[in-house]
């Protein structure tokens, strides 16, 4: 059995398919989904899904892009939706350094008042980080809180070591599969399955052979197909550890029942 630990099903590209592409991700043995909010917007759709469905959880957060669009009281909010016991986590939040969308000021700000907001609830971290590793260990440093995951991980072999070593676990999109990604292949090979989670980040990154249109958790199992074949051990061990590992993560519960809506 298989766990996506970061997927967008909140997105209007579902809507109109929203129980096939459920039915296809039970076909393919994807047990659990945890989507993630990355506006206040985002955030609300997200849990009503999940509270629709047992085995669909939720995260709440601020994307690093929309860092310079909440409203004065976002945190009281995020805070607010965080009480659901649906939500498992705080995210998708972090640094983007190399769309820029929001001020790199902005992203720094409301980057540390997230970690903190997870700190004081106790809650792990869905982080994106990209071109940006630095300024984001100094804020984890700074706070001193450890408890979570660089999603879609497109770092460093070194990067990735020091994400290792503040404890945190590294989560593998679709682009692992992508014929030009031989450096995070090399990734895929260091990060041992103990610290290692998988995603698909849809409806963005499908894996090939579906590059370039809408991906679906279904497709995760494509991503764990790669990693397994990079780190030469079995299909079934990928799944096992990356699904133990979300479960203990983000406190996922055990046994859920599919539930067609």
């Amino acid at each position: 059995m298989f766990t996506d630990s970061h997927a967008h099903l909140e997105w209007e590209s579902y809507e109109a398919d929203f129980s096939e592409v459920l039915r296809r991700a039970k076909e393919a043995q994807v047990e659990t989904i945890l989507n993630i909010g990355t506006t206040l917007e985002h955030c609300k759709k997200g849990l009503e899904v999940a509270q629709s469905y047992p085995h669909i959880f939720a995260s709440v957060g601020i994307h690093p892009h929309d860092a310079n669009k909440v409203p004065t009281d976002y945190l009281d909010q995020l805070k607010a939706l965080a009480q659901n016991p649906k939500v498992k986590a705080i995210g998708e939040i972090g640094l983007d350094y190399y769309y820029e969308h929001s001020p790199r000021e902005i992203q720094l700000q409301r980057f540390e008042e997230q970690v903190r907001l997870a700190q004081k609830l106790n809650l792990p971290m869905s982080i994106h980080c990209r071109d940006a590793f630095q300024d984001c260990f100094n804020i984890l440093n700074k706070v001193s809180y450890f408890q979570g995951v660089f999603h879609c991980f497109t770092g460093t072999q070194e990067e990735a070591k020091k994400v290792l070593e503040l404890g945190f676990y590294i989560s593998f999109s679709g682009i692992v599969t992508f014929k030009k990604s031989t450096a995070l292949q090399e990734v895929v090979k260091y990060v041992p399955l103990e610290k290692m989670l998988i995603e698909t980040d849809a409806p963005f990154l499908a894996p090939e052979p579906h590059r370039g249109k809408r991906n679906e958790p279904a497709f995760v199992v494509l991503t764990a197909q790669k990693i397994a074949s990079l780190k030469k051990v079995s299909l079934e061990g990928v799944a096992h550890h990356t699904t133990q590992n979300a479960k203990c993560l983000f406190n996922l519960q055990e046994g859920q029942e599919w539930k067609e809506k």
